[in-house]
């Protein structure tokens, strides 16, 4: 019997060839084979398919996942461009430096206007705070001569004693003894309260038009009440208006009849056209911000004349760059008139003075028929950290959002002594989310409120 080796090459479960051996008999070849090498994988098999119903699982998940983030990518998007548009305005000021410190140069040249004018008041009135303030940019002379020589500047300091000085010069400059006016409730101090509403009403021009001003004729010494009570709705896209609706009394108003309606301007684009909720009636003219401009002004209601003039500053804010905020912004409140006791005033900022609000004093000249700004004085608080803003007694008030029925008064600045109070916290009640407008009026101490269509008047007290 000869004896053969029979190599059989077959391929096992862990794929490893198995070698066997076999014998020649008649003619044959026997051989013995293990077949339990060719079993069926059952328990690879399952672990393979467990993993298989994994993946599909995870597959299902991930595909879940990616509808429902293809489905919220459009809301992070107009989240972002949202935001985008939010910070623009921020961005701006940054990239424009205006957060820096002022240069040196432009430094020395406002503390050279600066020194003109202490010496203009001081050679006219020649008294001890006029000498105390000589003696104050002497010093400060001094110290800008020094930086200049040496590299040790503290720009914001230096700009900050500027600004004060320049606010205690308009303080002096041109203003009489009784600046606060004759009015007793003007020598007690700031206001310390503020009523609830004692009048509420719809707007004769319906609820939808939400911005707008409204009030009573402004000016004290005005004995004609031909023009008592006034509306001045904004129509397009709630930022222009032409039209000033006038009631000869209170009675009136309050029924919506026997109104007077004037048109000062032909079209929402006209030059004459009134931008932003910014009006107020003083006398038998009606004040606001010219359409699209840095300019106020000035409707007579006789004549049908319009005067403007244009405020002073480095970058007067205007079409919605430094609107009322604080909440929500109300567009195109860039530019506010008021009045109160001492006279006329406009509200705004610039980018000379950061964002921060300006105040500048306006003066009508009825000989030569033009309209002026007499002072103007700059203070520390951001106008879009503000909700509004109003004049009592030369003292202006800003307001900010509490919530939906509420307000409060938290911030005065006193043009007559340059000093500012932010700890003021003045509740003023409301009816809707939005306020619009905001304005005093001395003639009967009522605050006059533009609420979302809602005509609203309250009582001061001092």
């Amino acid at each position: 019997m000869v004896l053969l080796i029979l190599l059989l090459f077959t391929v096992t479960s862990d794929g490893q060839a198995q070698r066997v051996l076999g014998l020649k008999k008649d003619d044959s070849c026997v051989c013995e084979v293990n077949s339990t090498v060719w079993s069926f994988p059952v328990v690879k098999y399952e672990t393979v398919l467990q993993q298989v119903h994994t993946c599909e699982g995870s597959m299902n998940s991930l595909a879940e996942q990616l509808k429902i983030s293809s489905q919220r990518l459009p809301q992070i998007q107009a989240q972002v461009t949202s935001l985008t548009a939010r910070l623009g305005p921020y961005k701006y000021l940054h990239n424009q430096g205006l957060y820096s410190a002022l240069s040196l140069r432009l430094l020395g040249q406002q503390l050279s206007q600066l020194e003109t004018d202490v010496g203009v008041v001081h050679s006219q009135l020649n008294n001890a705070q006029t000498k105390k303030l000589s003696k104050e940019v002497v010093k400060l002379r001094t110290h800008v001569d020094r930086l200049e020589t040496a590299d040790l500047v503290n720009m914001k300091a230096v700009k900050e004693k500027l600004r004060y000085l320049k606010n205690n010069v308009e303080s002096c400059k041109s203003i009489p003894k009784d600046f606060r006016g004759q009015d007793r409730n003007c020598l007690k101090g700031l206001i310390t309260s503020i009523s609830d509403p004692v009048t509420t009403k719809l707007s004769p021009f319906g609820k939808s038009y939400i911005s707008g001003s409204w009030g009573k004729q402004a000016q004290m010494e005005n004995e004609d009440q031909k023009y008592s009570y006034w509306v001045q709705p904004l129509a397009t896209n709630h930022i222009w208006g032409t039209t000033l609706r006038v009631y000869q009394n209170y009675e009136d108003f309050m029924a919506s009849t026997n109104h007077k309606d004037f048109t000062f301007a032909s079209s929402y684009s006209h030059p004459n056209a009134i931008e932003g909720p910014s009006a107020v009636l003083y006398g038998k003219a009606l004040y606001y911000n010219c359409y699209r401009s840095a300019d106020v002004c000035r409707y007579d209601l006789e004549t049908n004349k319009v005067k403007r003039v244009t405020l002073p500053g480095t970058g007067v804010g205007f079409n919605n760059k430094f609107p009322y905020c604080y909440y929500d912004c109300r567009l195109n409140s860039d530019i506010d008139v008021e009045a109160d006791e001492t006279g006329l005033w406009a509200l705004y900022a610039t980018l000379g003075n950061h964002g921060n609000l300006v105040i500048s004093r306006l003066v009508w000249d009825g000989e030569t028929k033009t309209l002026n700004v007499t002072q103007t004085w700059e203070t520390r608080l951001f106008k879009k950290a503000v909700s509004n803003a109003f004049m009592v007694c030369g003292v202006m008030y800003a307001t900010r959002y509490v919530n939906e029925y509420q307000e409060e008064v938290f911030y005065a600045f006193d043009t007559a002594t340059g000093k500012e109070d932010n700890s003021l916290a003045i509740p003023l009640e409301k009816v809707a989310k939005a306020v619009a407008s905001l304005s005093y009026n001395p003639t009967n101490k009522q605050i006059y409120m533009y609420n979302d269509g809602y005509l609203l008047a309250y009582q001061v007290y001092f």
